[in-house]
Protein backbone atom coordinates (compact mmCIF):
# COMPACT_ATOMS: atom_id res chain seq x y z
CA UNK A 1 0.00 0.00 0.00
CA UNK A 2 1.41 3.39 -0.98
CA UNK A 3 1.48 6.35 1.40
CA UNK A 4 -1.34 7.94 -0.60
CA UNK A 5 -3.48 4.82 -0.39
CA UNK A 6 -2.72 4.50 3.33
CA UNK A 7 -3.89 8.06 3.90
CA UNK A 8 -7.04 7.43 1.92
CA UNK A 9 -7.76 4.25 3.89
CA UNK A 10 -7.37 6.11 7.18
CA UNK A 11 -9.72 8.83 5.99
CA UNK A 12 -12.24 6.20 4.87
CA UNK A 13 -12.08 4.66 8.33
CA UNK A 14 -12.48 8.04 10.02
CA UNK A 15 -15.45 9.02 7.86
CA UNK A 16 -17.29 5.76 8.34
CA UNK A 17 -16.82 5.71 12.12
CA UNK A 18 -17.83 9.36 12.33
CA UNK A 19 -21.00 8.47 10.40
CA UNK A 20 -21.62 5.57 12.78
CA UNK A 21 -21.36 7.86 15.83
CA UNK A 22 -23.66 10.47 14.33
CA UNK A 23 -26.15 7.80 13.27
CA UNK A 24 -26.34 6.25 16.73
CA UNK A 25 -27.13 9.62 18.28
CA UNK A 26 -30.38 9.68 16.31
CA UNK A 27 -30.67 5.98 15.58
CA UNK A 28 -34.06 5.30 17.12
CA UNK A 29 -32.87 2.04 18.65
CA UNK A 30 -30.89 0.66 15.73
CA UNK A 31 -27.21 -0.23 15.93
CA UNK A 32 -24.45 1.71 14.22
CA UNK A 33 -23.93 -1.23 11.86
CA UNK A 34 -27.56 -1.19 10.75
CA UNK A 35 -27.87 2.57 10.45
CA UNK A 36 -24.86 3.12 8.20
CA UNK A 37 -25.31 -0.12 6.24
CA UNK A 38 -22.42 -1.88 7.89
CA UNK A 39 -20.08 1.00 8.70
CA UNK A 40 -17.81 -1.16 10.80
CA UNK A 41 -18.40 -4.20 8.70
CA UNK A 42 -18.54 -3.30 5.00
CA UNK A 43 -16.91 -0.56 2.98
CA UNK A 44 -19.01 1.78 0.83
CA UNK A 45 -19.39 0.53 -2.74
CA UNK A 46 -18.06 3.85 -4.02
CA UNK A 47 -14.69 3.44 -2.32
CA UNK A 48 -11.93 4.85 -4.49
CA UNK A 49 -9.02 2.88 -3.01
CA UNK A 50 -8.44 -0.69 -4.27
CA UNK A 51 -7.99 -2.01 -0.71
CA UNK A 52 -11.33 -0.48 0.31
CA UNK A 53 -13.62 -1.99 -2.33
CA UNK A 54 -17.02 -3.25 -1.21
CA UNK A 55 -16.99 -6.66 0.42
CA UNK A 56 -19.90 -8.06 -1.64
CA UNK A 57 -21.95 -9.24 1.31
CA UNK A 58 -19.23 -11.41 2.87
CA UNK A 59 -19.33 -9.30 6.01
CA UNK A 60 -22.79 -7.78 5.90
CA UNK A 61 -25.67 -9.59 4.27
CA UNK A 62 -27.78 -8.21 1.48
CA UNK A 63 -30.06 -5.41 2.54
CA UNK A 64 -27.64 -4.30 5.24
CA UNK A 65 -28.14 -7.19 7.67
CA UNK A 66 -25.43 -7.25 10.30
CA UNK A 67 -23.13 -10.27 10.46
CA UNK A 68 -23.26 -11.85 13.94
CA UNK A 69 -19.44 -11.82 14.03
CA UNK A 70 -19.52 -8.06 14.64
CA UNK A 71 -21.18 -5.64 17.02
CA UNK A 72 -23.03 -5.67 20.33
CA UNK A 73 -24.19 -9.29 19.93
CA UNK A 74 -20.75 -10.33 21.22
CA UNK A 75 -21.53 -8.93 24.69
CA UNK A 76 -23.68 -10.69 27.27
CA UNK A 77 -27.08 -9.32 28.20
CA UNK A 78 -25.72 -8.59 31.66
CA UNK A 79 -22.89 -6.51 30.25
CA UNK A 80 -25.23 -4.60 27.95
CA UNK A 81 -27.60 -3.88 30.82
CA UNK A 82 -24.78 -2.12 32.73
CA UNK A 83 -24.29 0.51 30.03
CA UNK A 84 -26.12 3.38 28.33
CA UNK A 85 -28.00 2.16 25.26
CA UNK A 86 -25.95 4.35 22.92
CA UNK A 87 -22.70 2.74 24.09
CA UNK A 88 -24.11 -0.65 23.12
CA UNK A 89 -25.59 0.59 19.85
CA UNK A 90 -22.22 2.07 18.81
CA UNK A 91 -20.34 -1.21 19.19
CA UNK A 92 -18.53 -2.08 15.95
CA UNK A 93 -16.08 -4.68 17.26
CA UNK A 94 -15.43 -8.34 16.52
CA UNK A 95 -15.02 -9.55 20.10
CA UNK A 96 -15.25 -8.73 23.78
CA UNK A 97 -11.72 -7.96 25.01
CA UNK A 98 -12.83 -7.10 28.55
CA UNK A 99 -14.00 -10.69 28.96
CA UNK A 100 -10.48 -12.06 28.37
CA UNK A 101 -8.23 -9.31 29.74
CA UNK A 102 -8.51 -10.63 33.33
CA UNK A 103 -8.81 -7.15 34.80
CA UNK A 104 -8.25 -6.61 38.50
CA UNK A 105 -9.24 -3.97 41.04
CA UNK A 106 -6.97 -0.94 40.89
CA UNK A 107 -5.45 -1.55 37.45
CA UNK A 108 -5.05 1.07 34.72
CA UNK A 109 -6.42 0.03 31.34
CA UNK A 110 -6.05 1.52 27.85
CA UNK A 111 -8.48 0.77 25.02
CA UNK A 112 -7.04 1.48 21.55
CA UNK A 113 -9.74 2.68 19.14
CA UNK A 114 -12.32 3.11 21.89
CA UNK A 115 -15.23 4.16 19.68
CA UNK A 116 -18.46 4.75 21.59
CA UNK A 117 -16.82 3.67 24.82
CA UNK A 118 -18.35 0.25 25.51
CA UNK A 119 -15.06 -1.48 26.40
CA UNK A 120 -13.74 1.48 28.40
CA UNK A 121 -16.92 1.61 30.50
CA UNK A 122 -16.93 -2.15 31.10
CA UNK A 123 -13.23 -1.97 32.02
CA UNK A 124 -13.87 0.88 34.44
CA UNK A 125 -16.44 -1.23 36.26
CA UNK A 126 -14.02 -4.16 36.49
CA UNK A 127 -11.07 -2.16 37.85
CA UNK A 128 -13.26 -0.26 40.29
CA UNK A 129 -12.89 3.22 41.81
CA UNK A 130 -9.21 2.65 42.57
CA UNK A 131 -8.48 1.79 38.93
CA UNK A 132 -8.75 3.83 35.75
CA UNK A 133 -9.70 3.25 32.11
CA UNK A 134 -8.44 5.32 29.15
CA UNK A 135 -9.79 5.29 25.63
CA UNK A 136 -7.96 6.61 22.56
CA UNK A 137 -9.75 7.34 19.31
CA UNK A 138 -8.99 9.47 16.24
CA UNK A 139 -12.64 10.26 15.47
CA UNK A 140 -14.00 13.38 17.14
CA UNK A 141 -17.60 12.25 16.74
CA UNK A 142 -16.89 8.95 18.49
CA UNK A 143 -15.08 10.75 21.31
CA UNK A 144 -18.06 13.05 21.82
CA UNK A 145 -20.38 10.04 21.95
CA UNK A 146 -18.08 8.15 24.33
CA UNK A 147 -17.82 11.09 26.72
CA UNK A 148 -21.61 11.46 26.71
CA UNK A 149 -21.97 7.75 27.43
CA UNK A 150 -19.50 8.02 30.32
CA UNK A 151 -21.51 10.89 31.79
CA UNK A 152 -24.75 8.89 31.49
CA UNK A 153 -23.09 5.91 33.16
CA UNK A 154 -21.78 8.10 35.98
CA UNK A 155 -18.25 6.81 35.32
CA UNK A 156 -15.67 8.99 37.04
CA UNK A 157 -12.62 6.76 36.51
CA UNK A 158 -12.46 7.12 32.72
CA UNK A 159 -10.87 9.50 30.22
CA UNK A 160 -11.21 9.57 26.44
CA UNK A 161 -8.23 10.98 24.54
CA UNK A 162 -7.97 12.19 20.95
CA UNK A 163 -5.14 10.45 19.12
CA UNK A 164 -4.14 7.58 16.89
CA UNK A 165 -3.24 4.06 17.90
CA UNK A 166 0.13 4.51 16.16
CA UNK A 167 0.98 7.49 18.42
CA UNK A 168 -0.79 7.11 21.77
CA UNK A 169 -1.01 10.32 23.86
CA UNK A 170 0.13 8.66 27.09
CA UNK A 171 3.59 8.45 28.69
CA UNK A 172 5.80 5.38 28.86
CA UNK A 173 4.85 2.61 31.31
CA UNK A 174 1.58 4.32 32.24
CA UNK A 175 -0.93 1.43 32.11
CA UNK A 176 -1.17 -2.16 33.28
CA UNK A 177 -3.33 -3.56 30.48
CA UNK A 178 -3.94 -2.66 26.83
CA UNK A 179 -7.12 -3.84 25.11
CA UNK A 180 -8.49 -3.21 21.63
CA UNK A 181 -11.54 -4.42 19.72
CA UNK A 182 -11.20 -5.01 15.99
CA UNK A 183 -9.07 -1.92 15.38
CA UNK A 184 -5.46 -3.08 14.89
CA UNK A 185 -6.41 -4.58 11.50
CA UNK A 186 -7.48 -1.10 10.35
CA UNK A 187 -4.04 0.43 10.90
CA UNK A 188 -1.70 0.95 7.96
CA UNK A 189 1.32 0.70 10.33
CA UNK A 190 0.72 -2.26 12.59
CA UNK A 191 4.35 -2.37 13.69
CA UNK A 192 3.94 1.10 15.19
CA UNK A 193 0.74 0.01 16.97
CA UNK A 194 2.42 -3.00 18.57
CA UNK A 195 5.41 -0.85 19.57
CA UNK A 196 3.07 1.69 21.18
CA UNK A 197 1.33 -1.06 23.13
CA UNK A 198 4.73 -2.13 24.45
CA UNK A 199 5.79 1.45 25.24
CA UNK A 200 2.75 2.47 27.29
CA UNK A 201 2.62 -0.78 29.28
CA UNK A 202 4.37 -0.94 32.62
CA UNK A 203 6.89 -3.78 32.95
CA UNK A 204 4.93 -6.95 33.59
CA UNK A 205 1.87 -5.49 31.85
CA UNK A 206 -0.21 -7.41 29.33
CA UNK A 207 -2.47 -7.08 26.30
CA UNK A 208 -5.87 -8.66 25.66
CA UNK A 209 -6.92 -7.77 22.13
CA UNK A 210 -9.83 -8.86 19.95
CA UNK A 211 -9.12 -8.68 16.23
CA UNK A 212 -9.75 -10.35 12.89
CA UNK A 213 -6.88 -12.70 12.05
CA UNK A 214 -6.22 -14.76 8.92
CA UNK A 215 -5.13 -18.35 8.74
CA UNK A 216 -1.47 -18.54 7.79
CA UNK A 217 -2.04 -20.01 4.33
CA UNK A 218 -3.98 -16.95 3.13
CA UNK A 219 -1.93 -14.43 1.19
CA UNK A 220 -2.60 -10.69 1.30
CA UNK A 221 -4.42 -11.06 -2.01
CA UNK A 222 -6.57 -13.85 -0.57
CA UNK A 223 -7.57 -11.62 2.33
CA UNK A 224 -8.41 -8.72 0.01
CA UNK A 225 -10.68 -11.02 -2.01
CA UNK A 226 -12.66 -11.86 1.12
CA UNK A 227 -13.54 -8.32 2.16
CA UNK A 228 -12.58 -4.68 2.39
CA UNK A 229 -9.88 -2.93 4.39
CA UNK A 230 -12.42 -0.71 6.14
CA UNK A 231 -14.50 -3.84 6.73
CA UNK A 232 -11.75 -5.29 8.95
CA UNK A 233 -10.82 -8.03 6.46
CA UNK A 234 -8.23 -7.02 3.85
CA UNK A 235 -5.87 -5.45 6.40
CA UNK A 236 -5.88 -8.34 8.86
CA UNK A 237 -2.64 -10.02 9.90
CA UNK A 238 -2.18 -13.77 9.79
CA UNK A 239 -1.69 -15.70 13.02
CA UNK A 240 2.07 -16.06 12.38
CA UNK A 241 2.41 -12.37 11.44
CA UNK A 242 0.72 -11.36 14.68
CA UNK A 243 2.93 -13.56 16.85
CA UNK A 244 6.08 -12.47 15.00
CA UNK A 245 5.09 -8.80 15.27
CA UNK A 246 4.45 -9.03 19.01
CA UNK A 247 7.76 -10.82 19.54
CA UNK A 248 9.60 -8.20 17.50
CA UNK A 249 7.99 -5.47 19.58
CA UNK A 250 9.43 -7.07 22.71
CA UNK A 251 6.48 -9.07 24.07
CA UNK A 252 6.69 -12.58 25.47
CA UNK A 253 4.12 -15.38 25.69
CA UNK A 254 2.36 -14.15 22.55
CA UNK A 255 -0.68 -16.21 21.53
CA UNK A 256 -3.52 -15.96 19.01
CA UNK A 257 -6.68 -17.95 19.73
CA UNK A 258 -9.39 -18.18 17.06
CA UNK A 259 -12.91 -17.78 18.47
CA UNK A 260 -15.31 -17.62 15.50
CA UNK A 261 -15.05 -17.53 11.71
CA UNK A 262 -15.87 -14.19 10.12
CA UNK A 263 -15.30 -15.17 6.48
CA UNK A 264 -13.71 -18.37 5.12
CA UNK A 265 -10.20 -18.71 6.53
CA UNK A 266 -10.45 -15.57 8.69
CA UNK A 267 -11.51 -15.47 12.30
CA UNK A 268 -12.36 -13.28 15.22
CA UNK A 269 -9.48 -13.94 17.60
CA UNK A 270 -8.14 -13.22 21.07
CA UNK A 271 -4.54 -12.02 21.12
CA UNK A 272 -2.57 -12.09 24.37
CA UNK A 273 1.01 -11.16 25.23
CA UNK A 274 3.07 -9.87 28.16
CA UNK A 275 5.68 -7.14 28.54
CA UNK A 276 8.65 -8.64 30.44
CA UNK A 277 8.92 -7.51 34.05
CA UNK A 278 12.53 -6.46 33.47
CA UNK A 279 11.80 -4.41 30.33
CA UNK A 280 13.38 -0.95 30.21
CA UNK A 281 11.59 2.26 29.39
CA UNK A 282 12.69 3.33 25.92
CA UNK A 283 14.87 6.38 25.51
CA UNK A 284 13.18 9.48 24.12
CA UNK A 285 13.14 9.47 20.35
CA UNK A 286 14.04 5.79 20.08
CA UNK A 287 10.79 4.95 18.35
CA UNK A 288 11.62 7.30 15.49
CA UNK A 289 14.99 5.68 14.92
CA UNK A 290 13.66 3.02 12.58
CA UNK A 291 14.71 0.06 14.70
CA UNK A 292 11.13 -0.26 15.89
CA UNK A 293 9.86 -1.55 12.56
CA UNK A 294 9.08 -5.24 12.42
CA UNK A 295 11.04 -5.64 9.20
CA UNK A 296 14.13 -3.93 10.68
CA UNK A 297 14.06 -6.05 13.80
CA UNK A 298 13.52 -9.24 11.82
CA UNK A 299 16.84 -8.58 10.09
CA UNK A 300 18.54 -7.72 13.37
CA UNK A 301 18.72 -11.10 15.08
CA UNK A 302 16.59 -13.76 16.66
CA UNK A 303 14.04 -12.44 19.23
CA UNK A 304 15.81 -14.16 22.13
CA UNK A 305 19.00 -12.21 21.42
CA UNK A 306 17.59 -8.78 20.58
CA UNK A 307 18.74 -7.26 23.86
CA UNK A 308 22.35 -7.65 22.81
CA UNK A 309 22.27 -6.83 19.12
CA UNK A 310 19.54 -4.28 18.37
CA UNK A 311 20.43 -0.64 18.06
CA UNK A 312 22.71 1.78 19.82
CA UNK A 313 22.70 2.56 23.51
CA UNK A 314 21.78 5.85 25.15
CA UNK A 315 24.72 7.00 27.24
CA UNK A 316 25.72 3.48 28.10
CA UNK A 317 22.21 2.63 29.34
CA UNK A 318 19.83 0.01 28.00
CA UNK A 319 19.42 -0.32 24.23
CA UNK A 320 17.59 2.76 22.93
CA UNK A 321 15.23 0.80 20.71
CA UNK A 322 11.60 -0.28 20.74
CA UNK A 323 10.97 -3.90 21.58
CA UNK A 324 14.60 -5.00 21.76
CA UNK A 325 14.66 -5.64 25.50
Amino acid sequence: MTATDAGQVREQVRQRYAAAAEAVTGAGGRTALEVVDGAGCCAPSSASVPEVEASNGLCCGSGGEVHAAFGSALYTAGEQDQLPAQAVLASLGCGNPTAVADLHEGEKVLDLGSGGGIDVLLSAKRVGPSGFAYGVDMTSEMLELARANAAKAGATNVEFLHGTIEDVPLPDSSVDVVISNCVVNLSDDKGAVLAEMFRVLAPGGRIGVSDVVAEDHLSAADRAERGSYVGCIAGALSRAEYVDGLTAAGFTDASVEFTHEVVPGMHGAIIRATKPAHAHVHAAGAQASGCCSIDAQADCCEPSAKSTCCGATAGGAAPATCGCQ
